[in-house]
């Protein structure tokens, strides 16, 4: 750390705080409204500031803009179609290292299932429109109609404690995206179909796909950008020992 470091004095603290607040899962985003390399560059250099165990930046990153992004946006799409036909090819196309646990418990089903039911019915997607529920799924891999998707990856090899450091390098990323005036949507989505991402952005055998995310400017005008996931409150996961 250097003095600068040290010394240095966070003179909005009120910007810091809002760029947290203000983050958000977004899925709705204006397509012609496009992101400068240059920005997907600052916001990178910000996020590679974050903390890493013996700091070993597990992260690797690869950027789809473009005929590229929209490349695999159709690829996978068309994956993604041939599943709800086939449902064995869901194997056939998906990371085989888990993303979510085996069996899941309470409470943690049931945040995952409000989460679900609520933003359907925000969305006017009721139980068992099957045909409205797999294209707003599809909607994960057209990236929202972000501008920018990127992919994240790790070393096999890295433990679960790299995992913990990534978590710190997304945060840091989509608070960078806030600081810009822009928006991020983190996507596990995309590990359902890591088979087919991963040697379209040409990663190594030795890597795994951590998640995917979209990036670029909120549509303000989209009603599915109002949607807002609750939080439990401090004494519910605090103990002052």
């Amino acid at each position: 750390m250097t003095t600068s470091q040290v010394n240095a004095v966070v003179c909005d603290p009120a910007s810091v705080i809002s760029a947290i607040e203000s983050r958000f899962s977004c899925r709705a985003f204006s397509p012609d409204k496009p992101v400068l390399r240059e920005q997907v560059d600052e916001i990178l250099r910000i996020a590679s500031c974050a903390a890493s165990s013996t700091n070993t930046q597990p992260w690797k990153v690869y950027v789809l803009q473009g005929e590229r992004r929209d490349a695999l946006v159709a690829k996978v799409c068309a994956a993604h179609d041939a599943t709800r036909v086939n449902s064995s090819l869901t194997a056939e196309y998906g990371e085989v290292d888990g993303y979510y646990p085996a069996e899941w418990v309470s409470p943690y089903i049931d945040r995952r299932r409000h989460n679900g039911l609520t933003l359907y019915g925000h969305l006017g997607i009721g139980k068992g429109e099957k045909d409205k529920m797999h294209a707003q799924a599809q909607r994960n891999y057209r990236f929202f109609d972000a501008p920018v998707g990127l992919m994240f990856t790790i070393d096999r090899v890295m433990g679960r404690g790299s995992l913990i450091d990534y978590g710190m390098f997304l945060q840091t990323l989509m608070l960078a995206a806030r600081a810009l005036g822009l928006h991020t949507c983190p996507q596990a989505a995309w590990n359902n179909c890591a088979k087919i991402v991963m040697p379209f952005i040409d990663a190594g055998s030795n890597e795994m796909l951590v998640c995917g995310m979209a990036l670029g400017y909120a549509d303000e005008t989209a009603d599915v950008n109002t949607y807002r996931t609750p939080r439990e409150a401090v004494e519910s996961f605090t103990r002052w020992i």
